[in-house]
């Protein structure tokens, strides 16, 4: 088995998507001593957000400037990851309501037409449906079903779309939300989500 672990926060060790995803990592090596782990720190090692010429190049342009052949070759190598991966983990904070620039910019690596999804005569076919995706997300305040802002949560909304695009229709996920509502509400919130890491069924 193959898990690939992303790690999106801006935040380092204060983290708590990061140790969320650790977490869940960690329980999926001890269910799987002999796993492959590929990790990718998208704060450390941002992509590049895409651009005319990155579009260009997907389109069969051959790319002159050497900071696009990197972009390109970059590119390559996250979709690949994504392809090899058996089990995908995210750590996924919520800024501003929705996910990190730096995550965006990878999931514009991953769809990809024929790669990852297919346009057919019945509509949009996803390719990736044999993975297991595991997202673990942290939230400042509460956004879940019945509370006061959740018509402003655009980070799992966004997430389950995404994956369920690529074929992915049920992905594993854990919340540890209002966190930024005291120490009290995160110690709890961080508590109940770790323990949910420790116990998942998909390990």
């Amino acid at each position: 088995m193959t898990v690939l672990h992303i790690d999106a926060s801006i935040l380092g060790a204060n983290s708590a998507s990061r140790q969320l995803s650790a977490a869940v990592v960690e329980r999926l090596r001890k269910a799987e001593p002999g796993a492959k782990l590929v990790y990718r720190d998208l704060a450390a090692q941002p992509l590049a957000h895409l651009s005319g010429e990155h579009l260009a190049a997907r389109q069969g342009a051959v790319p002159e400037s050497p900071a696009v052949q990197k972009e390109i070759a970059d590119s390559d190598s996250v979709l690949q990851e994504f392809l090899d991966a058996d089990t995908v983990v995210i750590g996924a904070p919520m800024y501003n309501f929705t996910i990190p620039s730096q995550l965006k910019a990878w999931i514009d690596r991953i769809l990809v037409a024929g790669k990852t999804f297919r346009y057919g005569a019945s509509g949009v076919e996803g390719l990736a449906g044999g993975k297991k995706v595991i997202l673990a997300i942290s939230r400042g305040g509460l956004y879940g079903p019945g509370a006061a802002a959740a018509a402003m949560e655009h980070l799992e909304t966004y997430l389950r779309g995404v994956f369920a695009f690529i074929g992915v229709t049920a992905p594993e996920i854990i919340v540890a939300e209002g966190l930024q509502m005291g120490p009290e509400q995160r110690e709890k919130a961080m508590r109940q989500a770790l323990h949910a890491a420790t116990a998942l069924k998909a390990a």
